[in-house]
């Protein structure tokens, strides 16, 4: 059984991804950001999942340098926007976003969206192993690919995407793009894994977080990893924020795992990656 927050996955190139992070989705930035990254990492999580989007940059920022754990044991991750994908806004924007947080490197940095109807994924993802080389970042991935996204890109590259973040939670459980990923050694990792909170009224999910005596949103983080999907909960609120890491002392059975893959509606919270162009 993994120990504690310091458990990782080895990702295809060897680095070690936590399996748990704080994701800081729509986290204001400034106080409020800063203080759920510190509550975090002082809560012993190392991984910080932010985005350029997420316009919290310089408050996570902030939080690192505040906090009493050295660099090279946090992980961070932060992601390109749409409306800066193409070869030469992609290196610019990778550069605005080491700025705002003020570091050196990213631990990881993934295409926040394919965005089809642009086509220009597949010029992203050169620079993307540009600054890889230069070893500006530690690993690359994508988020929100489909498998027809992925074959693309993997057809026209020389690295495939170590990470592909994803909706995944119960209602979305992803199984023919898990396969393929699985397939392809790219690891699958889950954003919304609580689906927004929208499960914690499900009957059979509070069956089973009774059973072992655990909140339902502490029974989807580990269904998470026992699925071997690396996961990333929000919150803002110091003991939610340590609560929702409080997985590694149970373990759920096979019959619970199943009873939880059985949930799945292929139903989204986020849009279609299919159909999503804004930029």
């Amino acid at each position: 059984m993994l120990k504690d927050l310091t458990s990782t996955t080895k990702l295809a190139n060897g680095v070690e991804m936590p399996w748990v992070g704080l994701g800081v989705f729509k986290v204001e930035d400034g106080p409020e950001v800063k203080q759920a990254v510190i509550d975090a990492i002082n809560s012993g999580y190392r991984s910080i999942d932010t985005a350029s989007v997420y316009g919290n940059e310089k408050g996570v920022g902030e939080a690192l340098k505040e906090v009493d754990v050295k660099r090279e044991d946090l992980f961070i991750t932060s992601k390109l926007w749409n409306a800066d994908q193409g070869y030469e806004s992609t290196l610019t924007a990778f550069e605005a976003t080491l700025d705002r947080l003020g570091l050196d490197y990213l631990d990881l940095y993934l295409i926040h969206w394919p965005v089809p109807e642009a086509n220009l994924y597949q010029d992203t993802w050169r620079a993307f192993e540009k600054l890889y080389q230069e070893k500006k970042i530690r690993a690359i991935g994508v988020s929100n690919f489909k498998e027809e996204h992925l074959e693309t890109l993997i057809q026209g590259s020389e690295i495939t995407p170590m990470v592909n973040q994803v909706e995944f939670h119960p209602h979305l459980t992803q199984e023919p793009l898990r396969h393929f990923c699985l397939d392809h050694n790219i690891q699958i990792e889950a954003w919304s894994p609580l689906k927004q909170g929208q499960l914690f009224d499900n009957d059979v999910l509070q069956v089973i977080a009774d059973r072992h005596n655990k909140s339902i949103a502490q029974v989807l983080v580990r269904w998470d990893i026992q699925s071997g999907v690396v996961t990333i909960p929000k919150s803002t609120k110091a003991h939610r924020i340590k609560e929702n890491a409080d997985v590694f002392d149970f373990e759920l059975t096979y019959d619970e795992m199943k009873q939880i893959n059985q949930l799945n509606k292929d139903e989204r919270v986020g849009p279609d990656p299919s159909t999503f162009n804004k930029r």
